[in-house]
């Protein structure tokens, strides 16, 4: 069996197709919708159709995936202004995700108008065309994001899409994190589906501030994060900032973030270290700040998410 023959679509509320990873146990998104995650997730609180505008946009997709948070990109960028020029750079471990995406036509039922751009990129890892200039770089994103930074790349929008913290911590760590706000523009914006405690924890150790993005499809928000210095953090229509749950959960010891000091520590050793922290924690147990906000809808909302 090939690589490309272990990814079977599996159908989203939303019309739209996903695969579950064999190896994490997890699809790759939500049963809600998968387009409309990559749109309503990253694109629009990363505020792409606004930035558009500029003459150069540059995004860095981590965990490229399917390729949705791309193609999402480029439709809307486009749509706005189709002369601008984008260049992006997607971190990718299996390239056999993106290839799967395109054998299997996913992008069929999308109206996308850039499947051949995205297809290119799948198998060839590189698009240069008057408008854009796209790479995907494959292998451990811990590793791969260090050349991005050598490069001088600084990206408008990051797209933080990996499997859930509590199955591949390693890029939801503070050292990880912090390699990605060297790439993060002064004035850019990262979004990711996640408001765990201890990657916004992660977000604020590595000098961000943060802030929820609405829910979309579950009732667990997103967050978004960016340079203090942030216009157009500063400048984002109707900023959501954290509700008192979500403060509060940030004292708890579900709050201890993620490490990985040389970015290369396994799975289980970055999960047993985080543990063993928690142990010895002086914070409160997050099962004291569950009782508290259970009954509440923001509690609630927070049930679904990883702690």
């Amino acid at each position: 069996m090939s690589d490309l023959e272990n990814f079977t679509p599996k159908l989203t509320a939303d019309g739209s197709f996903t695969f579950v990873s064999q190896e994490f146990g997890e699809s790759f998104h939500s049963h809600y919708g998968a387009r409309q995650e990559s749109f309503f997730k990253f694109v629009e609180p990363t505020q792409l159709a606004t930035a558009a505008q500029k003459p150069v946009l540059r995004l860095l997709d981590i965990c490229y995936g399917l390729g949705y948070n791309t193609a999402a990109a480029l439709q809307t960028i486009w749509a706005v202004n189709p002369d601008c020029y984008v260049e992006v750079i997607g971190l990718e471990v299996n390239p056999a995700v993106p290839q799967a995406a395109i054998a299997h036509h996913l992008f069929d039922n999308w109206n996308c108008n850039y499947t051949e751009i995205l297809s290119q990129l799948a198998f060839e890892y590189q698009v240069q065309t008057p408008r854009l200039k796209a790479k995907l770089l494959i292998g451990d994103a811990r590793t791969t994001i260090a050349s991005v930074h050598q490069s001088g790349f600084w990206a408008d929008a990051i797209f933080l899409d990996a499997f859930s913290p509590s199955q591949c911590p390693q890029l939801w760590t503070v050292e990880f994190i912090k390699q990605l706000t060297l790439c993060l523009h002064q004035d850019g914006l990262l979004a990711t589906y996640s408001c765990a405690a201890a990657v916004r924890t992660a977000l604020l150790s590595a000098g961000l501030v943060v802030a929820s993005t609405p829910p979309v499809g579950r009732r667990s928000p997103g967050t978004m994060a960016a340079h203090p210095i942030s216009t157009r953090f500063q400048n984002y229509p109707v900023l959501p900032s954290l509700s008192q749950a979500e403060k509060e959960h940030l004292l708890t010891r579900a709050a201890i973030p993620y490490h990985d000091p040389k970015l290369s520590d396994s799975t289980e050793v970055i999960v047993i270290r985080r543990q063993q922290e928690q142990k010895i924690s002086s914070l409160e147990p997050t099962s004291h700040w569950r009782k508290k906000w259970l009954l509440g809808t923001q509690g609630r909302d927070f049930m679904g998410s990883s702690l």
